[in-house]
């Protein structure tokens, strides 16, 4: 697991944010943002996970438990985060939700409501508590974690492909209409990944049998590693990214080529 900043790194000094962070992708990005240098709030609906992924990074971050599709949670996450961090910088918007795959007919109102309530209606309500922060800060970066779901949409995940099309969408909106406050916005795509909602979008047993009928759209071989979304946003979020905004960055192994 990473170690407390030095006061070196990529991201040296920043205050990021990361939602759903106690695990899969959100995980790997914590980890990674603190070996990089930047002090980290793990925002997530797990309050144990979240917690016990702070205790072992220790000073380098804090748990804050979150219901991200729930206005009041996320202004008072974004309020813990700033007081505890001393400021805001970067905001990844990563915690996500979706339906089993199964025939879009099937997808009940409920699980249809959660999944854009989880991957779109959260984005906004983080722009709502965040963007002022940043704005405070003189600046930032929010990264969105998308999907090439919403590019090139496999079937039984209608609903899930239709909520992270916006995500795509909305981040190259949002560049735009931020980009005069100095905050960049940007989004990571990632294919299938090595996460806990494998299964979920498998719709079957992951077995090594069942990942090949998946890997095998993948040309590079093989499904993301939370390593490969990790690295993506440390780029995203540091400086050497600076003239980037409004980019779906597709971390893919070319799945959408």
């Amino acid at each position: 697991m990473a170690k407390a900043p030095t006061g070196k790194g990529r991201l040296a000094g920043k205050r990021a944010l990361v939602t759903g962070g106690a695990s899969g992708f959100g995980a790997g990005i914590v980890g990674a943002f603190v070996r990089e240098g930047a002090r980290v709030a793990i925002v997530d609906l797990d309050q144990v996970g979240a917690r016990e992924m702070a205790g072992v990074l220790g000073d380098a971050a804090v748990a804050v438990t979150c219901d991200v599709s729930r206005a009041g949670d996320v202004n008072a996450a974004v309020k813990a985060s700033v007081t505890a961090l001393g400021g805001l910088d970067i905001v990844v918007n990563n915690a996500g939700f979706s339906h089993r795959n199964q025939p879009m007919l099937e997808v009940d109102e409920a699980t249809y409501d959660r999944v854009f309530a989880v991957n779109m209606k959260a984005i906004y309500l983080m722009a709502r508590a965040a963007v002022p922060e940043l704005k405070h800060a003189g600046g930032g970066s929010i990264i969105n974690v998308g999907s090439t779901a919403g590019i090139r949409p496999r079937p039984g995940l209608t609903w899930y492909n239709a909520s992270k099309g916006a995500v795509n969408l909305v981040s190259k909106s949002m560049a735009v209409e931020l980009a005069p406050d100095n905050i960049r916005v940007n989004c990571i795509a990632p294919v299938l990944g090595e996460t806990a909602l494998l299964e979920t979008f498998i719709g079957m047993p992951d077995t090594p049998e069942n990942r090949k009928k998946f890997i095998a759209t993948i040309p590079m071989g093989r499904l993301s590693k939370p390593a490969d979304i990790a690295g993506a946003a440390v780029y995203l979020a540091s400086d050497e990214a600076a003239f980037l905004t409004g980019v779906v960055l597709e971390v893919d192994g070319g799945r959408c080529v």
